[in-house]
C-alpha cells in the first residue's frame, strides 16, 4: 500500500502529482513527499516494521514508492553500535554510533537514498540513471544501476580521489569527469537531466531520493529499542541527511510509535567547508557560500542544497553546530578505529571531531544519550591516512630479533590516540 498525498512546496505549500520535479512552479521552493499520516494510524506499527525484512524496505510504508521495491533489496539496517570504549574516552555516559559505513553494497549511507530513487526512476520508466557526486554517491548509483540493468552516467569533479573512481567504474558505469567542484558538476546535472530526460537521483528525482535518507534515523530508533538518542550528530554536505533523520524522528512521534524527548540536532562540518556551521554559529538562517578546501572532501559542498532547511531545524531543536579542522578529523578516524573498531573516511571523522567539541564546550551534555552519525567506509579514502602512523619496523625470521622489538614496545608509555576528555 502507498500512503503518498503529493508533492508539496517546502515554502508556500503547493501541491503537485507524484511526478519528476524539485521545484515549485511559483517560489522556486524545494519539493518534497507528502504522507497521509492519518491512513498510517493502526497500520504502520512496531510489530508490522519488526516483521519486515531487514533491510532499509521494512519502512516501505514511510517511503514513497508504489509497487515493490526495484533496488537496495539489501541495503540499510546497518550496525548501531554501543560505543562504550570511545564513551569512557570522551568521558560521556552513553554513546552509539550508528554505523553506515558497513552499509550494503558500496558501504555508505548513499545506498539508502539510491535504493530508493532508483526505484521510482524504474517506476517513472526511465531508461538512464544518473547522478552529481563526490564519491559515495557515484559509487552507490553504479552499483544499483549495474544490479538493476539500467545505464548509468556518474558525474564528478575532476581531482576525485582515485579510490572513489576505481569503486565506481568497477560496476561499469559511463564516468565524466567534471573540471570544477560539487556545485559545478551539480549545476551541469540540472541541465543534463532536462535536456537527455534522463534521472539524475540528486536533480529531478530529489524529493524520492531524499526520503530515502529517513531510514537512517528509522533504524536509529528501532535499534535503540524504540527510543530516541537525546543528542545526535550529522555530518552535513548538500544538506540532506540531517533533516531527513529529524523528519524521521517526528514521523515515529507522530505516529506514537516513539515518545517525543525533544531531541536535539548537531551539524558537523570540516572547517574546510563549513558554510552551515558558520551560519549556526553567527547566529543567522543565511549561508555564505565557500570553495571547498579540505580532506573530507565527501562532505566538501560549498553551497549545499538544504543547508537553509539545517539551519532551521538544527536552531528549532536547540541544537547547535561544530568544525573540525583537517588534522581534527585525521585524529578523530584514528580514535574510533582504535576503540571501536570502525574505520570511516573523513566525513566520519569530521562528525566525531565535531562531537567531541561540542562535548568538551558542553553544547551536548555528558550524562545523556548521543549518537553519531558515521556515513561512509575509511577503506575508500586509505590516501587521506598516508603519514599518519610510524613505519612498521622489517626484521629477519629471528625470535632474538622479534624479542628486541617487544622490549622496546614495554618501554615505550602507552599512549591514547587523543588525550582524554576530562569528566
Amino acid at each position: 500500500m502507498s500512503f503518498i498525498k503529493s508533492l508539496r512546496c517546502k515554502e508556500c505549500g503547493a501541491q503537485y502529482p507524484v511526478e519528476p520535479r524539485t521545484v515549485c512552479d511559483n517560489d522556486f521552493g524545494p519539493v518534497e513527499v507528502e504522507f497521509d499520516y492519518e491512513a498510517m494510524r493502526g497500520k504502520v506499527t512496531r510489530q508490522s516494521i519488526e516483521s519486515g525484512p531487514r533491510s532499509l524496505w521494512r519502512y516501505r510504508d514511510l517511503l514513497p514508492i508504489d509497487g515493490e521495491p526495484r533496488a537496495g533489496l539489501r541495503s540499510g539496517f546497518t550496525p548501531l553500535i554501543k560505543a562504550d570504549r570511545l564513551a569512557r574516552e570522551l568521558g560521556v555516559k552513553e554513546l552509539y554510533i550508528k554505523d553506515d559505513s558497513a552499509n550494503y553494497p558500496t558501504f555508505s549511507y548513499k545506498d539508502r537514498v539510491v535504493a530508493v530513487a532508483l526505484t521510482k526512476a524504474i517506476e517513472f520508466n526511465f531508461d538512464t540513471v544518473g547522478c552529481a557526486s563526490t564519491g559515495n554517491l557515484a559509487h552507490s548509483v553504479a552499483a544499483h544501476a549495474a544490479a538493476a540493468g539500467i545505464r548509468a552516467f556518474v558525474m564528478i569533479p575532476h581531482d576525485l580521489e582515485e579510490g572513489k573512481i576505481i569503486g565506481s567504474l568497477v560496476f561499469g558505469p559511463r564516468m565524466v569527469k567534471i573540471r570544477g567542484n560539487y556545485d559545478d558538476v551539480n549545476r551541469l546535472c540540472s541541465q543534463i537531466a532536462d535536456k537527455y530526460n534522463w534521472a539524475i537521483v540528486n536533480v529531478n528525482l530529489r524529493p524520492f531520493y531524499t526520503e530515502g535518507a529517513k531510514t537512517h534515523g528509522f533504524e536509529i530508533a528501532e535499534q535503540l529499542g524504540w527510543q530516541l538518542p537525546q543528542h545526535t550528530v550529522v555530518p552535513v554536505a548538500g544538506g540532506t541527511l540531517l533533516p531527513k533523520v529529524y523528519k524521521a524522528y517526528r514521523e515515529f512521534i507522530t505516529l506514537g510509535l516513539v515518545e517525543d524527548n525533544k531531541p536535539r540536532f548537531y551539524a558537523a562540518q570540516a572547517a574546510g567547508c563549513n558554510p552551515v556551521s558558520q551560519a549556526i554559529e553567527q547566529g543567522t538562517n543565511l549561508f555564505k557560500p565557500q570553495k571547498p578546501n579540505t580532506i573530507a572532501k565527501s562532505i566538501a559542498i560549498g553551497n549545499p542544497a538544504d543547508g537553509y532547511y539545517v539551519i532551521n531545524l538544527v536552531n528549532e531543536s536547540q541544537g547547535y553546530s561544530a568544525s573540525a579542522q583537517d588534522q581534527e578529523i585525521l585524529d578523530a578516524v584514528k580514535l574510533l578505529a582504535q576503540t571501536e573498531g570502525i574505520f570511516t573516511e573523513p566525513a566520519g571523522g569530521t562528525t566525531l571531531a565535531c562531537a567531541i567539541k561540542l562535548i568538551e564546550s558542553g553544547r551536548i551534555p555528558r550524562d545523556e544519550s548521543i549518537c553519531v552519525c558515521i556515513t561512509g567506509n575509511g577503506l575508500k579514502t586509505v590516501e587521506v591516512m598516508q603519514g599518519q602512523f610510524a613505519k612498521a619496523p622489517v626484521i629477519n625470521a629471528k625470535m632474538t630479533e622479534f624479542d628486541q622489538i617487544v622490549e622496546q614496545i614495554a618501554e615505550t608509555p602507552p599512549q591514547t590516540t587523543q588525550p582524554p576528555v576530562k569528566a
